[in-house]
């Protein structure tokens, strides 16, 4: 496919249609758009004000971009008629594509139609309304909109051309330079579509609003591309799995579900994921406005005791710090507010200095002084219409001077957007200072930008496995002892074992425990137990995925009657056994596993384990091949982590040996990606003295 740059960045700009295309040129021109747009229509003799070409062989030379607003059969024709010209791109506007395949039949096909028609000609779209370029005053877009013309901003792409629109409707002062709809994505998808748009130096920051991802492996690409340009890439991801998962097979297949694997995606490749639309537009303020944090100290300073108690609540419970000044600091702003007031972090500075300006800017300099990653201003503008908003002005502009002289990290956050008037916010921006608003859209704006700063001070992930598709034949289900075998080849530990079978004799199922000293019935007999065992065991039938469940194990078999009478009982769910050494109680169980996503392909869970798995949900999803430090970080993060460091005045477990564990199973999995569909080590066992996988089961491919 061709470069899409013209299509973006257009000089001359054709449209194929009537009304929408009318809107198209009203928007240029309200734009500003100061190129050519040539209008095509079959009957009209002008459009928008201009003359109508009848054709696209018409045309005075081939336009860097189109916008075709015709019936879905008709787009097709003009898309082969301008690719056959050499045309920058397209945009196609019409729907009935393959979003409506449910509903009418034969809708697909004519998208792979499209697709065809258009060659290596770039398309966006079917069923979207298409960019707008504040830059350069290109709108290719059939509505009203909100954009205003800029120098520099961020970019966002939208699969919902109505997002798009609510979005360039916001009066937050957050400078938008494209935007761009994404529509079926027939041809080109959102991550080709922002590694073309992160190449404008005037762009500074990428906002996606997904609702599916295209291809993982071009979104890994446009990641690692906008970490070697410094453009941080802010995401909504909307919908979560409704996968039934309740039946499978494994527990880390119940419990590692697409949004999971959304959510190691996003995190491994240092992308911000936010959950709402108040937060998206909150975070790319931010890092338009100085790029990612450099760590997570932050500083909150007010004039209320109220607020201070908010941002310090925003800030429970998520990375952010909010350091206590040192003594010296502490000091310095103390000289400037008096005894009366308490020096901490949130700071109430009271406004008993409102008003003095030399007195304001030299407590702003002193509680900057000590350089917090992130400093903010809490403060409410007035209405206009009803307020003299002096005060807050010598407040806010005593503020800007403070960061000028420091050169802090700052942001002024108001507590609601009506309360940060535009203007405010636009020259608040031109000092480099962040115009936010709400406690919690503002926090959690900040912890976004200093996850994205701490991933990419470390080094790059390792490219993402990429497992052919499945052929379809099937999958085989290795039993628990061939399970570990294969995991202790990586060096997985795992309790010494043997397997015993029951001799069959045609009646031996009907046989039960006699609770009694005679001998057992001769017609019973099984394997011996090696001597190199040593009890107690545990007794498990082989072939069986949830033994617990289907009580298809015994436990604390000391002597070889025990195991005879465990046999007896379980002889009616299986002949072949597996007969080990039980590990010593642990002093944490817990579930590492790895199962495939549609999207994101192999994933690796870790997580509270045992027979509870499901019911405490304590996991957390990494992607493969994944690194000591993301899985030390992982487990750290867990709450059943509390345990592992000791809890309670219990010693800590051999966080290394369980680690070490870890990560055989990992690297089994990386090295087998392109067959294996499920692996379930459940439970892992972490002691003070070291670790044990107790139980795994291993689903693969069947190659032939």
């Amino acid at each position: 496919m061709k470069p899409f740059s013209h299509l973006l960045s257009p000089t001359t700009i054709a449209v194929f249609g009537g009304k929408e295309c009318e809107r198209v040129v009203e928007q240029c021109d309200r734009f500003g758009f100061a190129g050519t747009i040539w209008p095509v229509h079959p009957t009209r003799e002008t459009l928008g004000g201009r003359p109508c070409f009848r054709s696209v062989s018409d045309l005075p030379s081939p336009p860097d971009a189109a916008y075709i607003a015709v019936n879905r059969e008709r787009s097709i024709d003009v898309v082969r008629d301008l690719a056959t010209i050499g045309a920058g791109g397209a945009i196609c506007y019409a729907s009935g594509f393959a979003e409506a395949d449910a509903e009418s039949e034969g809708s697909g096909d004519l998208q792979r139609r499209l697709v065809e028609a258009a060659g290596d000609m770039p398309i966006i779209g079917p069923n979207c309304y298409g960019t707008i370029n504040a830059l350069e005053g290109a709108a290719l877009w059939p509505d009203q909109h909100g954009v205003r013309r800029c120098e520099e901003g961020v970019a966002i792409i939208t699969q919902s051309s109505n997002i798009a629109i609510n979005l360039t409707m916001q009066k937050r002062g957050l400078p938008i330079a494209m935007v761009l709809t994404a529509g079926n994505q027939a041809q080109i998808g959102v991550s080709k579509l922002g590694l073309e748009m992160i190449e404008d130096e005037r762009i500074t920051a990428l906002g996606l609003h997904i609702e599916g991802l295209d291809d993982v492996k071009a979104f890994e690409s446009l990641a690692m591309r906008a970490r070697e340009l410094r453009k941080p890439i802010v995401a909504i991801k909307v919908g979560k799995s409704d996968q039934a998962q309740a039946a499978a097979m494994t527990h880390t297949a119940s419990l590692a579900g697409s949004d999971a694997a959304h959510d190691a995606l996003f995190r491994r490749l240092g992308v911000a994921r936010v959950h709402d639309v108040e937060t998206f537009l909150e975070t790319l303020k931010l890092l338009h406005c100085g790029g990612p944090l450099a760590g997570r100290d932050i500083l909150s300073l007010s004039c209320s005791g109220g607020e201070a108690s908010l941002m310090a609540d925003a800030a429970h419970g998520t990375s952010l710090n909010y350091r206590p000044f040192e003594d010296a600091d502490r000091q310095a702003v103390k000289d400037v507010l008096g005894d009366i007031v308490t020096i901490a972090n949130p700071l109430d500075y009271h406004t008993f200095i409102w008003g003095n300006w030399s007195a304001m800017i030299r407590m702003f300099e002193a509680a900057l002084a000590p350089q917090f990653d992130l400093a903010f201003l809490v403060i409410d503008f007035p209405r206009d219409d009803q307020c003299d908003p002096l005060d807050w002005k010598c407040a806010a502009d005593s503020f800007v001077a403070a960061v000028r002289q420091t050169g802090a990290r700052a942001a002024v956050l108001a507590s609601m957007p009506e309360c940060m008037p535009e203007a405010v916010a636009d020259n608040l921006l031109k000092q480099g200072i962040a115009p936010l608003s709400g406690f919690d859209a503002a926090i959690a704006a900040a912890e976004a930008a200093a996850m994205i700063g701490e991933c990419w001070r470390g080094e790059p992930p390792a490219p993402l496995l990429a497992s052919p598709a499945s052929s379809g034949s099937g999958t085989e289900i290795l039993d628990e002892h061939q399970s570990k075998q294969e995991l202790a080849a990586t060096g997985l530990v795992i309790p010494k074992s043997t397997i015993l079978t029951i001799d069959p004799e045609p009646d031996y199922k009907v046989f039960t425990v006699v609770e009694s000293d005679d001998m057992p019935d001769p017609s019973f007999s099984f394997s011996a137990i090696p001597e190199t065992l040593n009890p107690p065991f545990a007794l498990k039938v082989l072939g069986i995925a949830h033994k617990t469940e289907a009580d298809a194990v015994r436990l604390n078999l000391h002597t070889r009657r025990d195991v005879e009478h465990a046999l007896k009982a379980m002889a009616h769910l299986g002949d072949r056994f597996l007969l080990e050494e039980m590990a010593a109680a642990p002093d944490a169980e817990l579930l590492v596993g790895a199962t495939r996503d549609p999207v994101v392909d192999l994933m690796l869970t870790l997580g509270a384990g045992g027979v509870l798995a499901e019911l405490l949900n304590d996991t957390v999803t990494l992607l493969l091949p994944a690194s000591e430090r993301e899985i030390r970080d992982a487990l750290s993060g867990l709450k059943i982590g509390q345990l592992l460091d000791g809890y309670r005045g219990k010693e800590a477990t051999d966080i290394d040996a369980l680690i070490a564990n870890i990560i055989c199973i990992a690297n089994y999995a990386s090295a087998n990606h392109e067959v294996l569909e499920e692996l379930d080590v459940n439970p892992l066992f972490a002691t003070q003295f070291g670790s044990v996988a107790v139980d795994a089961l291993i689903i693969k491919r069947k190659t032939s």
